[in-house]
């Protein structure tokens, strides 16, 4: 994304495009691998949370994307709560307007 164009309209909108893009069904094996590689000092708080995110969710179908800008989302559709992580910098629950971008992406799958 060039640094000359950052309005946040620009960055959602190109978000939407790599999500639309990257967005599949994940098992929880699969984010458990995924979860190990990104975090894989064992007391990382966000490792823990991560987990907790993919263990409270593992009997429900998990979708996962990642962003242009290095930004990883997990969505739980049938609960319709997801993560967002960016690898060695945060994580946190995903915010009411990502949620509506990330459930309308899913259900067009």
């Amino acid at each position: 994304m060039p640094s000359d164009n950052l309005s946040p309209e620009t960055i959602t909108a190109a978000r939407r495009i790599a999500i639309a893009g990257s967005i599949q069904t994940a098992s929880y094996g699969e984010l458990k691998a995924l979860g190990e590689g990104l975090f894989p000092v064992a007391d990382d708080p966000w490792r823990g949370n991560y987990f907790k995110f993919i263990s409270d969710n593992c009997n429900t179908i998990l979708l996962h994307a990642t962003t242009s800008d290095g930004i990883h989302i997990v969505y739980c559709p049938e609960k319709n709560k997801g993560i967002w992580f960016v690898p060695g910098s945060g994580l946190g629950p995903l915010q009411t307007k990502s949620l509506r971008i990330v459930k309308e992406i899913s259900e067009n799958l």
